[in-house]
């Protein structure tokens, strides 16, 4: 509507300065009409300067619109001109304009605090880098945990905590840790999670780090608690025979009065009675000394001496190291699936045969006499990390017993000692991988040794 009346009073402004012009060019020259020239020449330079002046108005006004926004001055305001109404709407839409940048100002101001008042109030450190030395986020708990108050440039967080900044440095762009600092003669164990996202086109390090000490601490007394528990199980059931045994050996040596019996008082009866005792002694005796060799050998795992092994290569071994064992108890189909073919692994590989080997046995003694069994043998790539799997179509794992199957000397068969599966998970461990099961009745179990692709 602006437009129409804006074009319409241009247009009507052109009209007359043309009848103007025409008429002088008709009466120019004219001696008699000299003051009529003169006349329509001052009215012609009037609505010349009138033509400007209507048109640059508008340019002004937009002028000071586009100075406004560019310096973000929403104070600014537009008077009534003196040009008609035509301008009210042109006015009242730069208005408006105004009003919906002062209003999205105002609501990124009120996000803005809103985030400073939500990162305040985190419970683990946060650092934005936008470029290498400064600092466009930090949060009162990274200055605590890290030991770095008021650090307002990574300069400075250098001066504070050198150790901190540099470990910081060389975990890169985009990485996850556990470290170890010292801070303010403190030990802290920190989970580190750096991430760089780009945003307008420049990078943006967001370093989050949080100090689990206490949840390790706390997950160590569970574990001391599991472990006690077995071992007092274990002991308890060894010694407490024995104690049973030895009272009634004693009793059978004496007489009623306490006193040691004469050889000729003992019947044969009871010297058999004693050598069974005895006998039962030594057998709960070496038992309980077996339990204490398998404790020693769960404690004094050796070094991985690291090599690069093929997959395929290794799991076709163990194969036929295991084949001839299973066929001597069930039938049993072993599949081998490495994908790709060449997969290699860096891994220790006496130490990563004999994970396998034990994941292999306990699917052997898994697996049902009465059906046909399968156990699978994969190697694969997954999210950057390389996967050994081993799955069975046994009776699977009871899921009360899923939490437990790892904790040391926890057997879920009579005869077993319970270190396998503790000393496997030690043993992927100092491989810096992971060991995880899966396991259900229909389906079967799954092992899945996780290691760092390197």
């Amino acid at each position: 509507m602006f437009y129409k009346k804006f074009t319409f009073l241009i247009v009507l402004r052109i009209a007359l300065l043309t009848v103007n012009v025409l008429i002088l060019s008709i009466i120019f020259g004219d001696t008699r009409l000299f003051f009529n020239q003169i006349i329509l020449f001052v009215l012609l330079t009037i609505q010349i300067g009138e033509l400007i002046r209507f048109v640059n108005h508008t340019n002004r006004e937009l002028a000071r619109l586009f100075l406004a926004i560019r310096y973000s001055d929403f104070s600014i305001t537009f008077r009534e001109p003196p040009l008609g109404k035509s301008f009210k709407e042109l006015q009242h839409s730069m208005m408006e304009i105004i009003q919906a940048y002062k209003d999205v100002k105002i609501e990124k101001e009120a996000q803005y605090h809103f985030l400073q008042t939500l990162v305040k109030q985190l419970q683990f450190g946060i650092i934005s880098l936008e470029s290498e030395s400064t600092i466009t986020i930090i949060n009162p708990m990274a200055e605590q945990l890290a030991g770095i108050p008021g650090a307002k440039n990574w300069k400075i967080v250098k001066q504070l905590n050198p150790e901190f900044a540099e470990r910081m440095d060389e975990l890169g762009d985009n990485a996850r840790s556990l470290m170890q600092f010292t801070v303010n003669g403190e030990k802290k164990t920190f989970a580190v999670d750096i991430r760089t996202p780009i945003i307008l086109d420049k990078p943006h390090k967001l370093i989050t780090f949080q100090d689990i000490n206490s949840e390790i601490e706390q997950k160590e007394i569970e574990a001391w608690h599991k472990l006690i528990r077995i071992l007092t199980h274990e002991i308890m059931n060894s010694v407490t025979p024995i104690a049973s045994l030895t009272e009634t050996m004693q009793t059978m040596l004496e007489d009623k009065e306490g006193e040691q019996k004469q050889i000729n008082e003992i019947e044969e009866e009871t010297i058999t009675d004693i050598r069974f005792s005895l006998k039962t002694i030594h057998k709960r005796s070496e038992g309980l000394l077996s339990f204490v060799d398998a404790y020693r050998k769960l404690t004094k795992v050796p070094h991985p001496s690291i090599e690069s092994i093929v997959v395929k290569e290794m799991l076709d071994e163990i194969i036929r190291l295991m084949q001839q064992q299973a066929s001597e108890l069930k039938s049993i189909d072993f599949i081998v699936d490495v994908n790709p073919i060449d997969l290699i692994v860096r891994a220790d590989p006496k130490l990563i045969e004999q994970v396998i080997i034990n994941l292999v046995t306990n699917s052997i003694q898994a697996i049902d006499s009465k059906k046909a069994g399968m156990i699978t043998l994969k190697g694969y790539k997954e999210n950057n990390r390389i996967i050994i799997e081993v799955a069975d179509n046994g009776k699977g794992i009871p899921e009360k017993e899923l939490s437990e199957i790892f904790v040391p000397f926890f057997s879920t068969k009579k005869e077993g000692s319970g270190i396998g599966l503790s000393l496997s998970k030690q043993i992927m461990s100092l491989h810096g991988g992971t060991i995880k099961v899966k396991s259900t009745h229909e389906k079967g179990t799954s092992f899945y040794l996780s290691f760092r692709k390197k």
